[in-house]
């Protein structure tokens, strides 16, 4: 076996040229998505007379470079295509092509209202997921159409978050607790939930529970009643939410159409709408590419400082 002093060793010239390599590797990527993304923006010249609005990915207020490549539906971008296509006169329909698994209540609640305002025809296409959070907006449009074994419903609120009081005690580390309020570090993952903090979080998220409830019920006119009774946060494959009255019809692009063709009374071109995309946006487009991917459960850990984002309406 050789020893230390026998093992080849890297010069500090080869150690900076492999590390000058790496950098300007990671700039060319770089380079390449921004580039991408400014001069593909996705943008059709001219519309079909059919709308695909896509919703894909967490839905959020706003896009974070933080997501490491999680694909995200900002409502704000949501709500500027649906401004573009009812503008255009040539646009005689709108059509969400959904796969999402949810995001934040109010970025969600701010496309449900847009959507509800639209006055052309509305169509949800739910394709593999459209559950919580998206299938809330789904259930917002005049008519849903889902394959047969998409993931739908799970009408439910979660707000979860990584306790590590037990690791600081096992280690002997000490959460020296400095607060004005008495509820100001409540969710604090260095230490555990009192009763009464417990309570509050509950309560609140049983409030936002009740909004999704009493808005999915409005939309498709079904009872309260009937709606609290699916809403256990349990998935239902498309074919079930079909005959629980959560989708209207099981298909793809060809029920769509057909769909809209019968209602408009007129052949109809489907053609995709899409925005172009930002920096945070196209930076999360090339570490995706890369396989820079930390689970979507650490973007959902309760954070004490930011609640509201913390609370997702996620399947």
């Amino acid at each position: 076996m050789k020893s230390e002093k026998e093992r080849p060793k890297i010069s500090r010239e080869w150690l900076l040229v492999i590390v000058v390599l790496v950098i300007l590797a990671f700039i060319s990527m770089f380079i390449a998505g921004i580039l991408s993304s400014v001069i593909s923006d996705g943008t059709p010249t001219t519309l079909g007379n059919a709308a695909i609005i896509p919703l894909k990915g967490i839905i959020t207020v706003e896009p974070s470079i933080l997501s490491f490549g999680e694909e995200a539906a900002t409502s704000s971008n949501i709500i500027k295509l649906i401004d573009r296509a009812e503008k255009n006169p040539n646009v005689k329909a709108i059509v969400f092509e959904i796969n999402s698994g949810g995001g934040s209540p109010v970025a969600t609640e701010e496309i449900v209202r847009r959507v509800k305002r639209i006055k052309k025809p509305k169509v949800a296409w739910i394709r593999e997921i459209g559950a919580s959070g998206a299938y809330w907006v789904a259930s917002a449009t005049d008519h849903i159409i889902a394959n047969r074994m998409s993931v739908t419903g799970s009408i439910g609120v979660i707000s979860s978050y990584l306790d590590f009081s037990g690791f600081l005690g096992d280690h002997n580390i000490t959460y020296q607790r400095l607060v004005a309020g008495e509820f100001k570090d409540i969710g604090s993952p260095m230490k555990q939930l009192t009763p009464m903090e417990e309570k509050l979080l509950s309560e609140r998220i049983n409030l936002i529970h009740d909004y999704f409830i009493e808005g999915v019920a409005e939309n498709r006119g079904l009872e309260n009643d009937k709606v609290r009774e699916l809403a256990t946060g349990i998935y239902y494959m498309g074919s079930q939410a079909k005959e629980l009255d959560l989708v209207d019809e099981l298909g793809g692009e060809e029920e769509v159409k057909a769909y809209l063709e019968k209602i408009l009374e007129m052949p109809v071109e489907l053609k995709k709408i899409e925005s172009r995309k930002g920096f945070l946006e196209a930076m999360s487009g090339v570490f995706s590419k890369n396989s820079f991917f930390v689970g979507r459960g650490i973007g959902y850990a309760f954070n004490a400082y930011n609640m509201e984002k913390a609370m997702k309406i996620v399947s």
